[in-house]
């Protein structure tokens, strides 16, 4: 199993994530992710910075680290946009690259209303789904879909693309294990023992990425990769 973190994102600069993608890299750990999203949580306050600029700039600064986002919403931007975007981060980083999305949910709704960018029906949504993770899979970039919604997987599953899940729990992720590859991202305590605890509970449980939503600390996640034995993991 892989492991990655989510990137600071919600600050006036990038400069902490670009730092904090150096030594993730530095430090041998598999991935670093990035939030699309126009703030943070339920607080519609700035900062946050813009995931593809982002994702630009950790390409051009770092040589063996995997990338991606986490997730593009569609719906959010054009298709079109979208799969061009990802086309040029490829041209940045080759095979690094991984291109996670969703299509959003309840939750999603007040941002786009706040800029005043139409929200497209479910249906709407999953069918551009589908029509990118088509044309990026054909251009060989490996692809995610984060979802719950069994319609959401089903397309996911079509197209060939791994899922993620948010913070599910170990019974779930299972489930969606046998059906196909699944990946895992969300909250870990914030101490190391614990931490690898849950490492190696969703590394039994079949997923084979874990991204950790962003820790704090470089340290904590090397220590915590030492404790369940997920070290030395190079790609």
């Amino acid at each position: 199993m892989k492991v990655g973190i989510t990137l600071p994102t919600f600050e006036p600069t990038a400069a902490a994530a670009l730092a904090t993608a150096r030594a993730a890299e530095g430090a041998g750990i598999d991935g670093v992710f990035v939030f699309d999203h126009l703030w943070r949580g339920a607080r519609r306050s700035r900062p946050a910075l813009s995931m593809y600029p982002v994702l630009a700039a950790v390409a051009t600064g770092t040589r063996r680290i995997r990338l991606g986002s986490l997730v593009a919403r569609v719906g959010f931007l054009p298709d079109r946009l979208i799969a061009e975007s990802f086309f040029s981060l490829q041209e940045l980083c080759g095979h690094r690259l991984v291109a996670a999305l969703g299509i959003g949910d309840a939750k999603s709704v007040s941002e786009n209303e706040a800029y005043g960018i139409v929200w497209p029906a479910v249906a709407d949504r999953r069918a551009s789904l589908a029509s990118i993770l088509g044309e990026l899979t054909a251009r060989g970039i490996e692809c995610w879909v984060g979802a719950t919604a069994p319609a959401t997987l089903e397309v996911a599953r079509a197209a060939g693309a791994t899922v993620n899940l948010w913070d599910v729990d170990l019974d779930r992720l299972e489930a969606e294990v046998a059906r196909g590859p699944a990946t895992w991202a969300g909250p870990f305590p914030a101490e190391a023992r614990p931490a690898a605890d849950q490492l190696m509970g969703l590394r039994a449980a079949g997923a084979t990425w874990a991204i950790w939503g962003w820790p704090g600390s470089i340290d904590l996640v090397t220590e915590t990769l030492c404790l369940a034995g997920l070290q030395d993991r190079r790609d």
